[in-house]
């Protein structure tokens, strides 16, 4: 019940603020191509069903018709104001409709669509035990996804290679210690990458270490080091295919 009344308080004050910000980005989406300046999403639901999750458009009309379901900063679907959108996170901030009508909360494993968390391990889905999020630890540690995908031919296998099996652990790590304290330094750790991603990994990778996160989980959330193919929670290989 107190994460669902600060879920709501929060998204509230976010969305008054963030108003003005939101209404020149709707208009400038709009502007560009003449097209609804919102992408609704459908996404895997806390249990396993699915909810529409508002996205404000960041690429092109259509463009999930294509069947790549991972986006490398490169990507040519990526509209030129979209580019400005995915840079400072705009799209992120319809999504508070979404928390304030409970399908979503403030902090939680990022929502995913169905063709991936049809590829998820009996332990990954664990992560369907709670509400999807916002932001949480893998969206901090991995911020930088679209240019970590940017370089591969094939960014869904790039993606469940090199992203997915790390951002799956961390999901996991919060589901099983979630409390609203946590929840509220998680908020403040994600406005604090405006001033230093550098300085709130650090923070983030110490802070995983006191709660007792395993090293490997350590050293990946600093992102010191490159990222190498490796098997998701509950798999023993690593996913190859799509399919």
């Amino acid at each position: 019940m107190l994460k669902r009344l600060f879920d709501v308080a929060v998204s509230l004050v976010l969305l008054a603020l963030a108003s003005p910000v939101l209404l020149v980005a709707c208009f400038l989406v709009w502007r560009q191509d003449g097209h609804s300046p919102f992408y609704i999403a459908p996404r895997v639901a806390k249990g396993g069903g699915t909810f529409r999750m508002v996205k404000l458009r960041s690429m092109t009309k259509n463009a999930d018709k294509t069947g790549v379901d991972s986006t490398g900063a490169n990507d040519m679907r990526i509209t030129a104001v979209g580019r400005w959108i995915r840079r400072y996170k705009l799209d992120e901030l319809t999504q508070l409709w979404n928390v304030l009508k409970g399908d979503m909360s403030l902090v939680g494993p990022r929502p995913n669509v169905q063709r991936e968390t049809d590829l998820y391990s009996q332990v990954e889905r664990g992560l369907l035990d709670v509400r999807p999020g916002i932001t949480d630890f893998a969206s901090i540690v991995f911020a930088d996804e679209g240019d970590i995908l940017a370089p591969h031919a094939d960014p869904d296998l790039a993606y469940n290679q090199l992203i997915r099996p790390w951002k799956s652990r961390l999901g996991l790590f919060y589901v099983q210690r979630q409390t609203l304290a946590m929840d509220l330094r998680l908020c403040l750790l994600t406005a604090a990458m405006i001033v230093s991603r550098a300085g709130v990994l650090a923070h983030v990778s110490a802070w995983l270490r006191r709660l007792g996160a395993d090293e490997d989980l350590v050293r990946v959330s600093l992102r010191q080091q490159p990222l190498v193919p490796t098997p998701p929670p509950g798999l023993s290989d690593v996913v190859q295919s799509r399919g």
